[in-house]
């Protein structure tokens, strides 16, 4: 017999033991890439409205990479029991800290650029935030092969 979890209980969705980090992961994802999509518009407009987007874009990216790579070290210890890195969870732990990072890296640029007047961004930003775009493609594929989706 098959048991039914109902999908508004609270318990389901705080208690699950990889919900979090599932859950979590898309905004720092979709955040990114939204800041990545604005800076391009910005960088081929000229126009400061895109400019600004991408960087709050950014910003709340990096925001949430904190609290994605706790409970995804929580999800780890919980649902894979705290089995040994290797295989696909050690290449989704090396891409999602290369994620981060590149993430984080892309806010720092944006950041230093706009406390000088006027905002000078590198022209290599781009190219470097199209990769990190990449690495998170990566990355949430390895993850959905641990969570079961991608089996």
């Amino acid at each position: 017999m098959l048991s039914v979890v109902n999908p508004f209980d609270w318990r389901t969705v705080v208690l699950a033991k990889h919900a979090q980090h599932v859950a979590l992961n898309h905004f720092p994802i979709a955040l990114f890439i939204a800041g990545v999509a604005f800076d391009w518009l910005a960088a081929r407009t000229k126009r400061e409205t895109f400019a600004t987007a991408a960087y709050f874009n950014l910003t709340a990216a990096a925001a949430f990479v904190f609290p994605v790579l706790l409970s995804g070290v929580i999800a780890w210890q919980w649902q894979l029991e705290g089995q040994k890195v290797k295989g696909i969870l050690l290449y989704h732990l090396v891409f999602a800290t290369a994620s981060a990072l590149m993430i984080l890296l892309s806010w720092w640029i944006h950041f230093r650029a706009r406390r000088g007047e006027p905002v000078s961004l590198p022209g290599w930003r781009i190219p470097l935030e199209i990769f990190g775009v990449l690495l998170i493609m990566v990355t949430g594929h390895l993850g959905g092969f641990l969570s079961g989706v991608n089996s």
